[in-house]
């Protein structure tokens, strides 16, 4: 899940223990072992998010309980996820104290958490950041306040500790590996072409809209208009740009950023991973294949996203399964069940903001405004499962480019791996852990019933297809294995569809969304599950209520 983007831009959930609870230790398949070895025992399972604790909002479970506490703030934030995070520092900026913070989860951070295997920190979901452009203004100011960032001479220049080491990427492609995640070795002259031609046709869009992250600071544009009407893979059919090795990296790169394949996003949102970005570079056009300076982190973006926390002592409740939450004459009635007490509470305030997502809003606001209805009723969420994989020691390697942060492998149905200890200063070779991202929304690998498959499918099935994956490369993977430990996310983050744009410009076409007393934020409002779309829209909202209290 990306930023580039491993779900939000992008995601997770904090690992029980070591290993997950309710581990077992199994052995590996034979055919796993190679070379006559037997292989030894793999302790994993699920762990993290507590499935039943969302279902149960859903399956109305403690519709009827009656209240058994109230409690009074100035300003209520429901969901503590980037966005939640990112309002109650604005609040707090405001000079308001008086608030507090609900979340569903034992930790905040929702798509940006980060947990251990093995005592090795990594990442739940989303593990990097990009370097913001000047659209992302409250990132900046961040990236800043957190040291990240400075002036010197006139310029800004980001601590070199966390920006990603090099080298940053790779793919296992023809049997070696090669730098950079564009398919090149042994390509031929038609590939080369239609890569050229493809760059061609971002720069010139480049030039002629501004594609920018927050979408929210892109002025109306009838370009931009034209490509969130038909999919992506229509866009490129138009363009006759039919190459499998193009059409591979660029589906690739639509998993990756949305969860969904070529068929399934707009053709503005294929368009829009390289043009707010770097741009699209074909091989012999000179510049270096690690173009875009990213911040990334062992724990990924829970580096962030505890640091936001940190300061809301008292005040961010975990634990606390929203039920209700209604605009009346007097405030705003937010009602919750304290999983810690097994009691309904009452909460009262002057502001609510709903930090949740759109479906969850939906279906917990009372009398929901007509706007938010038809956002959730119009939005489609790409399930993800993420797999980390703890090694005693380092992987012996395949020919080609040296092990890169992001390592992944041509043609398979997950994303490849990310290194955790790629971060680490210590060049002598340590354990260590593997995050593996595999989304499961609707593509040319997956069908749609992704969500059954992460609620119905054992962990074992994960573990195998993890297994057969990274093998290839590494051989020996399954040897050096000791802990794995699989996060389900069952609607990790809304996919760009046709049309969605438009929708959204109609439904939500300020940065602050707000109805009554209620202000909504969350990245669902952009349709993009990135950091810098939750981060901005919570910063809004919490501004906005922070005037209205």
């Amino acid at each position: 899940m990306g930023q580039g983007q491993r779900p939000l831009s992008g995601s997770r959930r904090r690992f029980v223990g070591a290993s997950a609870a309710g581990a077992a230790a199994v052995a590996l398949p034979a055919w796993l072992a190679g070379c006559g070895r037997e292989a030894p025992g793999l302790e994993g399972g699920f762990a993290g998010i507590d499935m039943a604790r969302g279902h149960a909002l859903r399956d109305g479970r403690w519709a009827s309980q009656p209240v058994a506490k109230e409690r009074r703030t100035r300003v209520l934030i429901t969901g503590g996820g980037v966005a939640g995070l990112a309002a109650a520092r604005a609040l707090r900026q405001a000079g308001i104290d008086d608030f507090a913070l609900l979340e569903l989860e034992d930790e905040a951070g929702g798509n940006a958490r980060g947990g251990q295997v093995g005592g090795l920190a990594c990442p739940l979901g989303a593990h990097y950041l990009p370097v913001p452009g000047d659209d992302a203004r409250e990132v900046q100011e961040l990236l800043e306040e957190l040291g990240l960032r400075r002036r010197e001479a006139g310029r800004w220049v980001y601590d070199e500790r966390h920006l990603c080491h090099s080298p940053q990427e790779r793919l296992f492609f023809q049997g070696e590996w090669q730098e950079g995640l564009l398919p090149l070795h042994g390509v031929g002259a038609g590939t080369l072409a239609q890569y050229r031609r493809f760059a061609q046709k971002v720069e010139a869009l480049r030039r002629a809209a501004h594609f920018a992250i927050p979408t929210l600071r892109a002025a109306p544009s009838a370009l931009l208009a034209d490509l969130d009407r038909p999919s992506f893979a229509a866009w490129l059919d138009a363009e006759a740009l039919h190459d499998p090795h193009l059409r591979w990296y660029l589906g690739y790169c639509c998993r990756d950023d949305y969860g969904a394949g070529l068929a399934q996003v707009s053709a503005w949102a294929g368009l829009h991973y390289f043009a707010s970005r770097h741009g699209f570079h074909a091989p012999d056009d000179g510049l270096d294949a690690e173009r875009e300076a990213v911040l990334t982190w062992p724990e990924g973006n829970a580096w962030l996203t505890r640091r936001l926390a940190a300061p809301l002592a008292g005040r961010l409740h975990t634990g606390q399964v929203v039920l209700a939450i209604a605009d009346t004459r007097n405030g705003v009635v937010v009602d919750a069940w304290d999983a810690a007490s097994q009691q309904r509470v009452r909460w009262q305030a002057a502001q609510c903001i709903v930090a949740l997502p759109a479906f969850v809003a939906a279906r917990v606001v009372a009398s929901p405004p007509a706007f938010l209805t038809e956002l959730a009723a119009g939005l489609t969420y790409s399930p993800w499962l993420v797999a980390n994989l703890h090694l005693s020691s380092p992987l012996r390697d395949r020919p080609g480019a040296a092990p890169s942060w992001d390592n992944v492998v041509y043609g398979t149905r997950g994303l490849g791996y990310v290194d955790a200890g790629h971060q680490r200063l210590d060049p002598t070779p340590a354990p260590t852990v593997l995050s593996w991202y595999r989304p499961l929304g609707p593509s040319e690998f997956d069908g749609g019933d992704g969500r059954r498959l992460l609620a119905e499918r054992p962990w074992e099935a994960w573990r195998d297809e993890l297994l057969a994956e990274l093998s290839v490369p590494h051989p020996d993977l399954a040897e050096r294995a000791t802990r794995l430990a699989i996060m389900r996310y069952g609607h990790a983050m809304a996919v760009p569809a046709p049309g969605l744009r438009a929708r959204l410009a109609r439904l939500a076409p300020g940065g602050s969304v707000q109805a009554g007393l209620l202000h909504f934020a969350h990245a669902d409002w952009s349709g993009y599950s990135i950091f810098e779309e939750a981060f901005t829209r919570g910063h809004l909202a919490g501004q906005a209520a922070a005037r209205a209290a």
